[in-house]
């Protein structure tokens, strides 16, 4: 019996270490190439189990996430010939395992790495040659960055690898050339505040010349709706003072004599001179305004 459970035992064994040879899991996260005695014969392995004959098959994994190569300032050179240092960011990933693995010599992301930080240099240098300094640090820097992926994303296929997206973190400056872009930035910025100064005193210009013409036709209006305002008060004036005379010219006279009386005496300061048996004192001398 216990010779027996032995023997199941040892056989249990032999039989999960030819499980263990055999049988290799795949990663959704993965490639996985199987070879046949250093020769590729499958690469389109689905994520879960598998199995491979041992000693006659071994599987090598690669990655399917995105990669990341940061690059460290490289010298480049403008249109202007001025020497500038740019540093670059690339994310990429492999979409064909195989060809990326020949390519590579046996799948090596060193090399892969290599490969590629020399394609977007020599992209880096073709690009840069064509725009200037004030091109590269202006608002082109997009197209920039989209021109050099796709000049270069045709040699990155050729090594089975796809260039998912390119960043131009800095464009540093030697002195000289440091000082220039500044001068030239300082003066292209002195040539909008000119010309944002130019059109806004033009635009106050046109605004002052409204306001001033609306101001006028605004007096003229008021002027002549004073006037007649005023006309149709003196005509009432003249009215009233007509109607009055016709009631009690006697009185008439009285109230326009008071009226001459308060705005003529009584001021301090004032001096009048006039004969005391002047029409102008009739009512003061004789209460009926007799002679």
């Amino acid at each position: 019996m216990g010779a027996s459970r032995i023997g199941i035992l040892l056989a249990a064994g032999i039989a999960l270490v030819i499980f263990g040879a055999c049988a290799f899991t795949v990663d959704e996260r993965e490639f996985a190439l199987k070879f046949k005695f250093g020769q590729i014969v499958r690469s389109d392995y689905e994520p879960g189990l598998h199995f491979k004959i041992p000693v006659a098959n071994n599987i090598v994994k690669l990655p399917k996430q995105i990669l990341t190569i940061d690059n460290q300032p490289e010298e480049v050179i403008t249109a202007e010939k001025k020497t500038v240092f740019v540093d670059f960011f690339l994310k990429w990933r492999i979409v064909e395992p195989v060809k990326y693995y020949v390519s590579t010599g046996g799948g090596r992301e060193e090399n892969a790495r290599f490969r590629l930080t020399e394609i977007i240099k020599g992209s880096l240098r073709s690009e840069f040659a064509k725009r200037t300094v004030q091109e590269v640090i202006s608002v082109q820097r997009t197209g920039l960055m989209d021109d050099m992926l796709t000049a270069a994303a045709e040699t990155a296929n050729e090594i089975g690898v796809e260039l998912v997206d390119l960043r131009v973190k800095r464009v540093e400056f030697n002195p000289d050339v440091q000082d220039s872009v500044f001068s030239r930035m300082r003066q292209e910025r002195f040539r909008i505040a000119t010309d944002l100064r130019s059109k806004g005193k033009e635009e106050a210009e046109e605004l002052k010349a409204i306001a001033d013409k609306q101001r006028i036709v605004i007096e003229a209006e008021a002027y002549r709706e004073a006037q007649k305002i005023r006309g149709e008060g003196d005509a009432r004036a003249a009215e009233i003072y007509a109607d009055a005379y016709s009631q009690d010219a006697e009185f008439y006279a009285f109230y326009r004599s008071i009226q001459a009386y308060k705005n003529s005496l009584g001021r301090t300061g004032d001096l009048l001179v006039i004969e005391p048996d002047s029409d102008f004192l009739r009512y003061l001398n004789d209460s009926q305004g007799r002679q």
